[in-house]
């Protein structure tokens, strides 16, 4: 069986606005949430397997999307 990664998004605040990263590299920023969030979602949609974590203000996680086959739980 062959284990494929997910690529993880995050939605997250930056000042007074939110930006998207994928581990160090900023993917956008963007003037509001809601925008981050539909940015992100496309960007984690066309690069399947994916995920896009969003948090809240505080960073805290407030919801997962999952894109494709995901991994976890593992199997066995």
């Amino acid at each position: 069986m062959v284990v494929m990664t997910r690529t993880e998004y995050h939605v997250v605040p930056d000042g007074d606005s939110w930006k998207i990263e994928q581990g160090s590299t900023v993917v956008g920023t963007y003037d509001t949430k809601q925008r981050a969030v539909d940015a992100g979602r496309q960007v984690a949609h066309g690069n399947e397997p994916s995920q896009l974590v969003v948090h809240t203000t505080d960073g805290r996680i407030e919801t997962e999307y999952t894109y494709r086959d995901d991994p976890y739980p593992p199997v066995g």
